[in-house]
């Protein structure tokens, strides 16, 4: 009897793991992967599956997020800083909405935090990429060793973030607000000046010093830098850095109409679309404005140009459309490029629709169902969607890239209920700091 009832048990058990793996496998099979969903499944389902990549897929020393899915490029261990940040986003809103626990969510981010304060940074900042295994610098190019400041700031928007969510008084949490506290901290923002100039520097390397000779000015991906720089309590940069380095360069202001939608800043049809992304994860453009802009706009009309370009298709590229639209960095079938109005070669790249959801909800879910339900037997991955196809081609990429999938998860998440734009513009430095470069947000009331 005793021997039944064990076969028993060990019948049902191997059935159960056959459904969970058949599950499992849909999930992976572009082909079986679930129809007729309503909106908010399928928003859902698009989160969650993205979040594999930060998860399945993060480095298992660090917990970092690779480069990229394709490792063959770089190997095993090449880590993004920038794109970390993003996946810490993404862990965030997978632990607010049960995917995960809240305690291995914290345990996973501990484990990070722990690894990146043992890791090489310089003058507080980190470099690009890093060796997820030892925390090494892997230098992203031949002068390009050091820090990256920009990257960095991608890294502490994401740090930042976790820093207000995990708000619970039990030994992991509290140790994951220290240690982040100490990093931010030790950020000396004042230094990529370059001797006291009025403006950043995005590199410097203890090798090379200021070898790249890159001084940022806007408009484009980095304002978040500028807003992290002057919220710095110990090593802040004056406000003059910003209005007279970021806000003085011949393509910040621009002002002119593009298909009828007027561009308040930045190049001739707003750029690629990352543009409006990366900076604005947790900085909330809700109501944000300076003496430049009213961001909300900017970000708006910058994806209403974008589509508006792609729906004009003056190249008459194949697949083009106002399902199928979106033009920003990624791979193509020859490389990689920022795509763009003014640097098109026919590649869609889901990230730039899907990341705009805040900005054109209706537009962008047009287009996520258009690559779920017509492309998705060709984009539909184990990552959620790959990073972009080129109908004119016939080419459908098999990547992944951490900076294109994490913006998906976050802005999903900001259009739905603005937990991450909530979160960072909670933190008290972030409200003194753009307070200080004479900010308005309905956040600092």
């Amino acid at each position: 009897m005793k021997k039944i009832t064990c076969l028993l048990l060990v019948s049902l058990l191997l059935s159960v793991a056959a459904e969970a793996q058949k599950k499992k496998d849909n999930l992976f099979d572009p082909a079986k992967r679930p129809k007729d969903l309503s909106d908010s499944a399928l928003l859902d389902l698009v989160q969650k599956q993205t979040f594999r990549y930060f998860w399945d897929f993060a480095h298992p020393v660090s917990g970092m997020a690779r480069e990229r899915s394709n490792i063959e490029h770089y190997g095993h261990d090449v880590v993004t800083t920038g794109g970390t940040g993003f996946g810490i986003m993404s862990v965030i809103v997978a632990a607010e909405r049960k995917w995960i626990d809240r305690d291995t969510a914290a345990r996973f981010i501990r484990k990070m935090v722990r690894f990146l304060l043992a890791s090489p940074s310089y003058h507080g900042a980190f470099p690009h990429w890093m060796n997820g295994a030892t925390g090494a610098t892997i230098p992203f190019s031949r002068k390009d060793d050091g820090a990256d400041l920009v990257e960095t700031s991608y890294l502490f928007q994401g740090l930042l973030c976790a820093r207000q969510y995990f708000n619970q008084d039990n030994p992991v949490e509290r140790d994951i607000r220290q240690r982040i506290s100490w990093m931010w901290e030790g950020i000396e923002w004042d230094w990529f000046t370059n001797g006291g100039q009025e403006v950043l520097y995005w590199h410097w390397s203890p090798f090379n010093g200021w070898a790249m000779n890159f001084p940022v000015r806007g408009f484009n991906e980095c304002l978040i830098m500028y807003i992290l720089a002057a919220s710095s309590e110990k090593y802040p940069v004056s406000p003059a850095v910003y209005h007279r380095g970021w806000a003085i360069s011949n393509f910040f202001k621009n002002g002119k109409e593009y298909y009828g939608i007027k561009l308040p800043l930045g190049f001739d049809y707003g750029g690629p679309l990352f543009f409006s992304h990366y900076s604005f994860l947790g900085l909330d453009p809700r109501g944000l404005k300076d003496r430049y802009a009213d961001y909300w706009e900017q970000n708006r009309n910058h994806t209403l140009i974008n589509r508006a370009y792609v729906l004009d298709n003056p190249k008459n590229f194949k697949g083009y459309g106002e399902n199928s639209w979106g033009l920003t960095a990624s791979d193509t079938y020859n490389g990689y490029a920022a795509h763009s109005p003014t640097e098109d070669n026919g590649t869609i790249t889901p990230t730039a629709a899907l990341s705009a959801f805040p900005y054109t909800p209706e537009f962008s879910m047009q287009a996520l169902k258009h690559f779920y339900y017509d492309l998705g037997d060709k984009i539909w991955s184990e990552y959620g969607f790959v990073d972009a196809f080129n109908e004119t081609q016939n080419w459908y990429a098999k990547s992944h890239l951490a900076i294109d999938q994490g913006p998906i998860i976050v802005n999903i998440e900001n259009y739905r209920t603005g937990l991450l734009w909530n979160l960072f513009m909670s933190n008290p430095e972030i409200k003194k700091g753009l307070t200080k470069l004479d900010f308005k947000s309905p956040q600092l009331k």
